[in-house]
Formats: C-alpha cells, sequence, structure tokens
C-alpha cells in the first residue's frame, strides 16, 4: 500500500494557502479516483483506495504543518510501512509558481513540515512531490506568504499544477519514480 500524504494546514483559516498546496492535490486524487478523504484517525482525514491497481492510503494530517511527522509516523507505525511506501505533496518557494518537482529523497530544504517529517521517520529517503508556489517577495514575511493566497492567474496556474502533481503521484505508483521524474520535472 501506498500512502500519499498532502500537507497543509486545517482549519477554514487556511484554506487555499500557498501552504497547503498538498491538501488540494490530495483532493484532486480523491476526485479523480473516488476516494473520500472523510475518516478522522492518526491525526488525520484519511480514505483508502486504488490508484492503477494499487492500494492507496490518501492523508491530509491535522496536526498543523509543522508537526506532519506525528501524523505521518502514527500512520505508518499502524500500516507496517515504511519510507518506500510514503509519497509527500508539499509546497516549495524555490520552484516557479506550478512548476512540479520530483525527487527520491534529499534534505528538508528548510520546509519545517518535512524536517519534522524526517524528525519522526528516522530517515530523508521517502518520495516526494513539491509543488512551488513561487518566491517570497523581498518586502514580505516569508510566514505571510506562505499563508497568503494565490492571486490572479496564479490560480489557473495552479489549478493545472495541482492536477499535474495528482497524475504525476499516479505515474509514480503505477511506472515507477524515474518515469515521472522524466516526464513532470521540466522547468515551467
Amino acid at each position: 500500500m501506498y500512502i500519499i500524504a498532502g500537507l497543509g494546514n486545517p482549519t477554514s483559516r487556511y484554506d487555499k494557502t500557498r501552504h497547503n498546496v498538498g491538501f488540494e492535490v490530495i483532493d484532486c486524487l480523491a476526485k479523480k479516483y473516488g476516494i473520500d478523504v472523510d475518516t478522522k484517525k492518526h491525526k488525520a482525514l484519511i480514505g483508502k483506495g486504488m490508484i492503477a491497481s494499487e492500494k492507496v492510503l490518501l492523508v491530509k494530517p491535522q496536526t498543523f504543518m509543522n508537526l506532519s511527522g506525528e501524523s505521518i509516523r502514527e500512520i505508518t507505525d499502524y500500516y507496517k510501512a515504511d519510507e518506500s511506501d510514503l509519497i509527500v505533496i508539499y509546497d516549495d518557494i524555490s520552484l516557479n509558481v506550478g512548476q512540479i518537482r520530483i525527487r527520491a529523497k534529499g534534505s528538508a530544504g528548510g520546509h519545517n513540515g518535512i524536517k519534522n517529517i524526517i524528525q519522526h521517520m528516522g530517515t530523508q529517503n521517502f518520495w516526494r512531490i513539491k509543488v512551488g508556489i513561487g518566491e517570497k517577495p523581498a518586502h514580505r514575511d516569508l510566514a505571510d506568504y506562505v499563508l497568503g493566497h494565490f492571486q490572479g492567474e496564479e490560480k489557473e496556474i495552479m489549478q493545472e499544477a495541482f492536477a499535474n502533481a495528482a497524475d504525476a503521484a499516479a505515474v509514480m505508483i503505477s511506472e515507477g519514480i524515474d518515469t515521472a521524474m522524466n516526464r513532470f520535472n521540466r522547468v515551467k
């Protein structure tokens, strides 16, 4: 079983913010594959289903971004999964708005949600789908920026990015990470 976790912050206050792109991608996967992500368990909203003939668990941690590792670790322990079964989807300020970047492993790169997952899992070796939200403007505070909403044409670009990231997760599961990287890691 693959565990696909989209990172974000719970409550309507953070709905549709830059930091919640992981939740948006999970919503795209849920809609596309008919999976209800509505069961509260393991400090998360989860939904079980199938993608490309593989069992999947779609996950939206409800611990707030910086404590995502608590939920992810609880889920991997419960399902006796390891890092090779985990795909984490999250925002990245170092990528252009809407750009997708897939990685097999790596550091947290300054992302506190990923830092917490690495801390709780004890490894950096899990698959990731980064979704670009654009670089923070020089005059803005980072927290204000990532907790802000997409503006103007960014909204359309991001809708396409959410769909692309969802497709990337399906390709990772069905055809492997190398194929997914070759197909989706292109500069926008």
